[in-house]
């Protein structure tokens, strides 16, 4: 019975001991064996280091953070080269399991984690469609500057300022669609910062008080307030 109760002490000592991580970022980059990996993450306007591994040999990382609420973190990979990838992720308290590779960091990269992580993933599924609307347009745009056709150019620019239209048209409906989601807000800050203040008050005042109460609806609250107190001077 004493030996019992010495082992239940002696792991609820080393229990207490063990830093307990509100966020937990793990996966693995296949093909890399050398190089460092940075957890990133914005903090008073500056990208701040949160935490760093050197890998040497194995593909797998584990990484941590404090988070009060979620938030959006970055992972860079420094491959002991002039060119730094990045992966941009919503992460909440827990576990955030990212999986890629080497050769193609970003694009590979298969996040599992937040709910608000899907959610920011639903938002760019659409927005991706848009953008390649884009790029036919950048191109169509060159043609039309090399034949000289101010009329096509015109109608370039018309199709351009539609989709602008569009972009902020989605984004204030999927904020607005998703006020109980952190998501909002950070779109709202990050896409949409100079729309009509009317706009960005009715997301801000849609959302429910949880997201209101976190950091993204804490600097949505005060980027709106500091717009309408310069337009009242």
């Amino acid at each position: 019975m004493k030996n019992l109760l010495l082992l239940l002490s002696l792991f609820l000592i080393m229990s207490c001991g063990e830093k307990q991580h509100d966020l937990t970022v793990k996966g693995k980059i296949e093909g890399l064996k050398k190089g460092t990996i940075y957890l990133k993450k914005i903090n008073d306007s500056l990208l701040i280091n949160v935490d760093s591994l050197v890998i040497n040999g194995s593909s797998e990382f584990e990484l941590h953070s404090d988070l009060d609420s979620p938030e959006v973190f970055f992972l860079y990979l420094d491959k002991n080269s002039a060119e730094n990838d990045r992966i941009t992720f919503f992460a909440d308290k827990g576990i955030t399991e990212i999986n890629t590779s080497l050769k193609n960091f970003v694009f590979d990269a298969k996040t599992n984690g937040s709910k608000q992580q899907k959610k920011l993933e639903e938002y760019r599924t659409i927005m991706s469609r848009l953008n390649g609307h884009n790029l036919d347009l950048i191109k169509e745009n060159f043609e039309a500057q090399k034949a000289g056709d101010s009329a096509k150019l015109d109608t370039i620019q018309k199709r351009y300022d539609n989709i602008v239209k569009r972009k902020y048209l989605h984004t204030i409906n999927f904020a607005l669609n998703n006020k109980d989601s952190e998501v909002a807000p950070y779109l709202a800050l990050t896409e949409i910062y100079n729309a009509n203040i009317r706009l960005l008050d009715t997301i801000n005042n849609s959302l429910t008080p949880k997201v209101k109460a976190s950091k993204y609806g804490k600097e949505l609250q005060r980027f709106v307030d500091d717009i309408k107190a310069s337009e009242e001077k």
